[in-house]
C-alpha cells in the first residue's frame, strides 16, 4: 500500500491517493469468488462448481471488483490514517480512479480532520457561585408526593365530581359530526386537575353525576400534535360512570413507620433533608461545572468541520431513537407525530452538536496542555468498584482493553473539570 497526502483548500480537510498492489487486488477478487461461487448457476457445471475464470468469462471480470474493492480499500484506508497521523473525523468521500484486473488500484479519498483548538484564558476564570439549600417546604413537598403514593382511592356515592377526583368515563369524541381516531374510549380514569386532557375537557366534568350524560365541546390546541385535529372544535359525548377520591395517609410517627425504616416523622424528615442536601450538592456541582466549560469554551477559538457536525448529529439521532424505541415507537412514526421531516430535526440538532462538539474538543486541549492523565491506580480502583457494582470479579473485566480506556477517559474528564473549577474565580 502506498499514500500520497495533500492538503484541500478546505480548513481541516485532507485528500489521500492510495495505491494497493494488483497482487493483493487480485487475492481479494479470489477470496470474493470463493465466498459467492455457490451462486453462480453455468451451463456445463454443476452449481457453484464454475471455475473462477470461467464465472469472469460468463458474466464480465467486473463481476468480482465492488466486492473486491471494499475488501482492500478498507484495510488501506484505515491503514493509510495512521501511517499519517490522520485524525479523520467525517465519512471519506471515495473517488476510484483505477480498478482493472492485472492492475494496481488506485483511489483518493477526502476527508475532514480533527481540528486545532486555540484556547484562550481557561485559569482564573470568573463563574458565580451556585448554591442550594433545603427548605421546609421542600421537605413538606416530599412529604406529600410519599403521601400521594400511599393514598387509597374511596368510591364517592353522594355528590358531583369535585376538582381531585378521579371520574370513570365512557367518551367518544367528533369533529364536524364524524367521529376521529383515538378519540373513544370506555371505563377510563381521568384525574380532574391533572391537565392531563385537552384543556376545558375537566373542567366540565366538574358537577356531573353519576349515571349522568354530557356533551363537552373542546378545541383542540394549535400546536396538537395531530395536523388533522389542530385548532378544530370537538364535541366529546361523555357518560360518568364512578366518582372516587384519594385518601391521604394522616402524617404522623405511624406514617413513618409504614413508609420508612423510621420510628417517628422527625427521623423521617431528618432522612428526606439529608437526601435532598445531597442531591443539592451535587445539582450545584454539576451545574458550576457545566458553567466553567462554557466560559472557558467561549474563550477558546476552533473551526469545526462539517461533517464532524453531521456525525454528531448522527450520534445523537440515534441515542434518541433508542430512548423512543423504550415507548414502543421508531423515529417516522415520531416525525409523523410532529409534524417534521428528519432533515428539519437534524438541523434543530445542529447548534446542540457543536456546542458538544466544541465542549470535548476544548476539555481535550486543556487535558493535554495540562498534562492531565489518569493514573494506573486510579483505572485500577475504578476497575474494582465496576466489577463491584456489576457482580463480577474484577480479573473478569481488568484485560478489557476497550473498557479500560473508557475508564482512563471518564477519570481524566472528570480531571480536567476539577481543574477548571478549582483554578476558577468564584464569586
Amino acid at each position: 500500500m502506498n499514500c500520497k497526502v495533500e492538503k484541500t483548500e478546505n480548513a481541516n480537510e485532507v485528500k489521500l491517493e492510495i495505491t494497493v498492489e494488483a497482487e493483493k487486488f487480485e487475492n481479494a477478487m479470489k477470496k470474493v469468488y470463493f465466498q459467492n461461487a455457490k451462486y453462480f448457476n453455468i451451463p456445463g457445471f454443476r452449481k457453484g462448481k464454475a471455475p473462477m475464470n470461467i464465472v469472469e468469462k460468463y458474466y464480465g471480470a467486473q463481476i468480482f471488483y465492488e466486492d473486491a474493492f471494499n475488501e482492500v480499500a478498507t484495510d488501506a484506508y484505515d491503514e493509510a490514517l495512521k501511517e499519517n497521523n490522520i485524525d479523520a473525523v467525517s465519512r471519506p468521500d471515495v473517488d476510484i480512479k483505477q480498478m482493472e484486473k492485472g492492475k494496481d488500484v488506485i483511489f483518493t479519498v477526502v476527508v475532514q480532520t480533527k481540528p486545532e483548538v486555540e484556547l484562550g484564558k481557561y485559569k482564573g476564570i470568573e463563574i458565580k457561585k451556585i448554591e442550594y439549600t433545603v427548605e421546609d417546604k421542600d421537605i413538606e413537598h416530599e412529604l406529600e408526593h410519599m403521601q400521594e403514593h400511599n393514598s387509597r382511592l374511596i368510591t364517592v356515592e353522594d355528590r358531583p365530581v369535585e376538582k381531585g377526583d378521579i371520574a370513570t368515563i365512557d367518551f367518544e369524541g367528533f369533529v364536524d359530526g364524524v367521529a376521529f381516531d383515538g378519540g373513544k374510549a370506555e371505563g377510563h380514569d381521568l384525574e380532574i386537575g391533572s391537565g392531563s386532557f385537552i384543556p376545558g375537557f375537566e373542567d366540565q366534568i366538574i358537577g356531573m353525576k353519576i349515571d349522568e350524560e354530557k356533551d363537552i365541546v373542546v378545541t383542540f390546541p394549535k400546536e396538537y400534535f395531530s395536523k388533522d385535529l389542530a385548532g378544530k372544535e370537538a364535541t366529546f359525548k361523555v357518560k360518568l360512570h364512578e366518582i372516587k377520591k384519594k385518601e391521604l395517609p394522616k402524617l404522623d410517627d405511624e406514617f413513618a413507620k409504614d413508609v420508612s425504616e423510621f420510628d417517628t416523622l422527625d427521623e423521617l424528615k431528618a432522612d428526606i433533608k439529608a437526601k435532598l442536601e445531597k442531591n443539592n450538592t451535587q445539582k450545584a456541582k454539576y451545574e458550576t461545572e457545566e458553567a466553567a466549560v462554557k466560559a472557558v469554551c467561549e474563550k477558546a477559538k476552533l473551526d469545526i468541520p462539517s461533517g464532524m457536525i453531521d456525525m454528531e448529529v448522527e450520534n445523537m439521532l440515534k441515542d434518541f431513537e433508542q430512548r423512543l424505541s423504550y415507548q414502543g415507537l421508531n423515529m417516522e412514526q415520531y416525525l409523523k407525530m410532529i409534524g417534521k421531516t428528519e432533515e428539519e430535526m437534524k438541523k434543530e440538532y445542529e447548534p446542540q452538536a457543536t456546542e458538544a462538539i466544541k465542549s470535548r474538543l476544548t476539555l481535550e486541549a486543556i487535558k493535554k496542555a495540562e498534562k492531565i492523565e489518569a493514573t494506573d491506580k486510579e483505572i485500577a480502583d475504578k476497575m474494582e468498584e465496576m466489577a463491584k457494582n456489576y457482580g463480577k470479579k474484577v480479573e473478569e473485566i481488568q484485560d478489557n482493553e476497550n473498557l479500560k480506556s473508557y475508564i482512563k477517559e471518564g477519570i481524566e474528564s472528570e480531571k480536567v473539570l476539577e481543574f477548571i473549577v478549582k483554578n476558577a474565580k468564584i464569586k
